[in-house]
């Protein structure tokens, strides 16, 4: 869209997991602590064309923006042809 040559791009990226607890127990929480990407870019264009391009592709990623921002997550679930509601935490 912005006409400018990117000639390679590769992208790593890396979390950092935890799962903890007991699933006997009923105690079992997972998550993840960190998440990091590790950009390569090879490009004629100058610095601040690729950054700007990199800058714009990050606000646009649906995966990132997913990641920085809390998303509501909204599950259903229908056992033995019954809809059932599922409470993660104890207390609901």
């Amino acid at each position: 869209m912005l006409k400018k040559t990117i000639d390679r791009a590769e992208c790593t990226v890396a979390l950092d997991w935890f799962l903890e607890g007991s699933v006997l127990r009923g105690t079992v929480n997972a998550g993840a602590t960190e998440c990091r990407t590790d950009f390569i870019i090879d490009s004629p264009e100058s610095d601040e064309d690729i950054l700007k391009i990199v800058k714009l592709a990050k606000r646009g990623c649906f995966a990132e923006r997913m990641v920085q921002t809390a998303v509501p997550l909204v599950s259903t679930y229908t056992i033995n042809d019954r809809e059932i509601q599922v409470a993660l935490e104890d207390d609901e």
